[in-house]
């Protein structure tokens, strides 16, 4: 029963009253009562309320049936010259739209609240009321109306599986199943109609995918495909992580479904589904809610809260457009879509079961807060802000192209104001996002400045947690976030990741020595201002868990816990590097510059610097803590490092995760500072209590290490040969080595040729005595997807290739 509200004004009732009885059949009279009614409506009316059930209206209250009936009555109050806040109160039930909410500027200040995530939800999607037959003996038939199609199903609120193959497999890896035959010939021979075909599958390098549809059959039996736009580097298919769906002859399990050309819907359920009373809904809206301005008459001062939004169709098929020379395209839309505003809030939502992105921040936008929002189970990226190639001087598009410097823009900073600055992305939870789209983050900026991204715990998703694809314009600060289970399903990647092919980048790097040595400044044309990275945690076990790729400059990285990938930094400038943990791993350099002017000191780190064709060290590689005297002393050698010392570091609890140094610690000697270990990720309590946190590592290196500890490695358990009796039971002449103790199914190493009793010798050419050694060759190498092994099996030594990617 709705509450009671004061008394507004008899004529609102009469109105509503009299579109309830013409609805149907007199619309138009409603709006025109309407309009002669707010003539002289009190400019104190500030509350109107929508709900989906018009039998509970009450006297004197202005209630309408649709949000966008209630935004008609917000025009008219602004028409009328009421300028105060006005709330929308979108009450308790399921609001369906046939077309998206659109915020324009004539409409603000204006709040849209609804009643509680669980209680208030828009719905991109339509209710079906199918007639359900019987076609086979597993699979259900109904014919639908002709406004009836719909790119996803729900059944009873669950997400169902479009006709696939490989079938979904929740643990199968990229799109929960893959499949190297998934476009043969001969499985396309058993196809019926190879036109509509969906196929998704990886970029070669595992950078993200790609995504097309069938238009039939060429004369050698394969697929005539369009699509293949939604990545900037172009590459063949993968030729293992491919899927296809949308085939009915795939059809063969549970929960699958297929609706064909004449809107016949085909539905295997599952075992114990009632048909004849189940829910079952239809996704027709690509975007829920639209917030768009500009910056000449941007709209101002909304707040949108307390809502959910699901069911957005899927956008991978839609126009793309590349971001500067990173790796990206994207789709320019979301669930939530805003563009050209000030001061717009969206906080305490739930945006779920989306088909693309989830909010996308476009072009001109200030002062914009996302906050306390539950992202999950969406089919690309989570938050996004990206501004306009218009206002990017001299922009390049893909990673081979370069302005010729005689026709440079030398003009530092932005062009125009057209892209999104001083805004928030704070107190998220962001999880299960990618499920489509590979090339995707839990937080992508692009050609913006000035973004807060502030604890946040963003996990399980298939690239990076966060993601900066250029240097335009810095000035970002990500802060206090838990970022964790990520590059999952692509490869060469990080935790958090960033590119900066800016104005100074060039694709042969003998020219962009020259471009650089004679303008120095350059790398900061671009970013103008310093980003910062601080007190975050990341873990990434497929990658690095800060990784600076391809000319990122201009960054200051401190007082981060890292849990597995160590930092990178590849090519850039002027990035300090100072008092970070980096567990199991370290500092690795890539292919720097001369006069980089890059800092790393007051670090601890575990393994040596894992340096590639370095033309020097930068600034200051100095003051950094080492597990033992050998691991420091590798890398002295180097020429770095002359100040730094070794020793036990003394952590408080490294087994529950706090990584607090006691205060007889050597870290204090090499001027290190502990970090708050209590601060990561979301704070709000309801997300908190949802929110996962990322599996603690043992610890491997130097006297913190456990040497004989059994360890969780890819789905195996493993642990040193540190026994006569282990020694002799594998037939070793020496006690070194690595023993597989225990294999899980269905894991990495349980699809790959290693066995229970094995004993890992050597990887990649280093000599493996003890689990340390293999992490180290393993963590310096995991990046690549894979790692050359050999084992002693049977008294024999036995080459082994380990793809340490499902």
């Amino acid at each position: 029963m709705v509450k009671r509200r004061p008394l507004r004004n008899w004529i609102f009732y009469w109105i509503n009253s009299l579109e309830t009885i013409f609805l149907m059949e007199q619309r138009f009279l409603f709006y025109f009562v309407l309009a002669l009614s707010l003539i002289g409506c009190s400019p104190k009316a500030s509350d109107i309320y929508i709900t989906t059930n018009k039998e509970t209206y009450q006297e004197g209250e202005l209630f309408f049936g649709t949000i966008n009936e209630g935004l008609n009555a917000v025009t008219q109050l602004r028409n009328e010259g009421n300028k105060k806040a006005l709330t929308l109160h979108i009450m308790e039930g399921e609001h369906r739209i046939n077309a998206a909410i659109r915020i324009s500027p004539e409409l603000g200040p204006l709040k849209l609240i609804g009643d509680g995530v669980g209680k208030s939800v828009i719905k991109g999607s339509k209710l079906l009321n199918p007639q359900w037959e019987k076609f086979n003996d597993h699979i259900w038939m109904a014919q639908l109306e002709k406004e009836e199609g719909f790119d996803q199903l729900f059944v009873n609120g669950n997400k169902q599986i479009l006709a696939r193959y490989p079938n979904y497999d929740e643990k199968g890896g990229h799109w929960q199943g893959h499949a190297e035959d998934a476009i043969s010939p001969e499985r396309i021979k058993t196809w019926g109609n190879p036109a509509g075909v969906i196929v998704h599958a990886m970029h070669s390098g595992e950078w993200g995918g790609f995504h097309y549809v069938s238009t039939g059959v060429d004369e050698n039996g394969e697929l005539k495909l369009s699509g293949g736009h939604q990545n900037n580097r172009p590459s063949p298919m993968h030729a293992k992580y491919r899927m296809v769906e949308n085939v009915f002859e795939e059809l063969d399990a549970p929960g699958e479904w297929f609706l064909d050309g004449e809107l016949k819907l085909y539905y295997r359920p599952a075992e114990g589904t009632d048909m004849s009373n189940a829910t079952v809904e239809g996704v027709q809206q690509k975007h829920l809610l639209e917030i768009v301005g500009s910056e000449e008459n941007p709209v101002r001062d909304i707040e949108v809260s307390n809502i959910r939004f699901e069911h957005a169709q899927h956008t991978f098929m839609e126009k793309y457009e590349p971001l500067l020379r990173s790796d990206w395209t994207i789709y320019r839309g979301a669930a939530i879509f805003v563009e050209g505003t000030q001061n717009v809030k969206i906080r305490n939502c739930e945006l779920t079961n989306l088909g693309g992105n989830a909010i996308l921040a476009s072009n001109y936008n200030r002062d914009l807060i996302i906050a306390e929002n539950h992202i999950h189970d969406c089919g690309a990226s989570g938050i996004s802000f990206v501004g306009s190639p218009e206002a990017v001087r001299s922009p390049s598009f893909q990673y081979e192209e370069f302005v010729p410097l005689a026709e440079l823009d030398t003009v530092a900073g932005p062009k125009s104001n057209k892209y999104p600055s001083n805004s928030i992305a704070e107190n998220n939870l962001i999880n299960r996002i990618g499920r489509v789209e590979k090339q995707t983050a839990g937080v992508q900026i692009a050609m913006a400045m000035d973004i807060t991204v502030s604890h946040n715990s963003i996990y399980d998703v298939p690239r990076a947690g966060i993601n900066i694809g250029d240097g335009t314009w810095g000035g970002h600060i990500i802060e206090y976030n838990d970022v964790f289970n990520t590059v999952l399903e692509s490869g060469d990647h990080g935790a958090f990741n960033s590119w900066g092919r800016d104005r100074f980048w060039h694709p042969n790097r003998a020219t962009m020595n020259e471009i650089v040595a004679a303008n120095p400044e350059m790398p900061k044309w671009d970013a103008i201002h310093t980003t910062v990275i601080r007190n975050n945690r990341f873990r990434c076990d497929h990658g690095w868990d800060i990784d600076l790729d391809d000319g990122s400059s201009n960054y200051h990285i401190y007082n981060n816990l890292c849990l597995n990938g160590g930092i990178k930094l590849r090519e850039g400038f002027y990035r300090t590097v100072e008092n970070n943990i980096m567990i199991n791993n370290g500092f690795h350099p890539h292919v720097w510059f001369k006069n980089s002017g890059d800092v790393f000191k007051h670090n601890i780190v575990f393994t040596e610097h894992k340096d590639i064709r370095l033309q020097d060290w930068g600034k200051e590689v100095d003051y950094n803590l080492f597990p033992d005297e050998a691991t420091l002393k590798q890398t002295q050698i180097k020429g770095v490092d002359t100040n730094s010392i070794f020793g036990n570091v003394l952590f408080v609890d490294p087994k529950l995760g706090d990584y607090t140094v006691k205060g007889e610690s050597p870290a204090f000697k090499i001027g290190f500072k502990n970090i708050d270990m209590d601060s990561f990720g979301v704070t709000n309590i309801e997300l908190k209590s949802m929110a996962k946190t990322p599996n603690i590592p043992t610890m491997f290196f130097g006297d913190s290490g456990e040497k004989d500890a059994v360890v969780q490695w890819l789905g195996s358990q493993i642990k040193s040969i540190t026994t006569m009796a282990e020694r002799s039971a594998s037939g070793l002449n020496n006690t070194a080595g690595v023993l597989v103790l225990a294999i899980g199914p269905q894991t990495v190493i349980g699809k790959s040729p290693l066995q229970v009793g094995d004993v890992i010798i050597s990887a990649e050419g280093d000599k493996i005595n003890t689990v340390a050694d293999l992490m180290k060759t393993y963590q310096n190498n995991n990046w690549k997807g894979k790692l050359n092994l050999t084992i002693f099996r049977n008294q024999k030594e036995k080459q082994v290739l380990l793809n340490t990617k499902k």
